[in-house]
């Protein structure tokens, strides 16, 4: 496929880091679109885990995407080169695929993240972890970059909607004989 500028189809990526067992979170963009914010994007950014089996996993999705390194310089899938750096940036044949190894504001990256991500479905069988709002919004806050910092009220925002609507779904408590009162 070829590599344009508009081409951008996360459920390829996806569909590439799912088939190929990667251990990932969804984090950036996306995500929180994914959690109802309204903005673009155009790639996809994710935290993966480390461990010599989950390289090799992502380094064969990274290939079956046809991904190669922005600047032309080749990567090697490795624990400590994939540390060394803050953000490795790939073009890939369905869009721009960040790795994040730890996101600011989130010191053990996948590790952390993952404790409170969830599965969202995305249809056709996709059902990837995607980073909290919570733990968004303090990615966000981490930054300390304008645009970060003014995606904040619309990140706390989604949050209290989240809590509100797990307060009305909630099962209800049932009642010991003991609390029921008759009439």
């Amino acid at each position: 496929m070829a590599r344009t500028q508009e081409t951008f189809d996360p459920r390829a990526v996806i569909a590439a880091l799912e088939r190929n067992y990667v251990d990932y979170v969804i984090i950036g963009a996306l995500a929180r679109v994914l959690r109802g914010t309204y903005e673009t994007t155009r790639g996809i950014d994710i935290c993966p885990a480390f461990g010599s089996v989950n390289m090799e996993q992502l380094k064969n999705a990274a290939n079956a995407l046809e991904a190669r390194r922005t600047g032309g310089r080749d990567f090697v899938f490795e624990d400590r080169i994939l540390s060394a750096e803050d953000v490795i940036v790939f073009s890939t044949s369905a869009g721009e695929l960040k790795l994040i190894p730890v996101p600011a504001g989130v010191p053990s990256g996948f590790v952390d993240l993952r404790r409170a991500a969830t599965k969202e479905d995305l249809g056709h069988g996709l059902r990837p972890l995607v980073a909290s709002t919570g733990d968004l919004a303090r990615m966000a806050a981490a930054l300390h970059r304008d645009q970060d910092v003014e995606r904040l009220p619309e990140l706390r925002r989604i949050l209290e909607l989240e809590v509100d609507r797990e307060a009305v779904i909630a099962p209800a408590q049932v009642r010991g004989p003991a609390q029921v009162r008759g009439p």
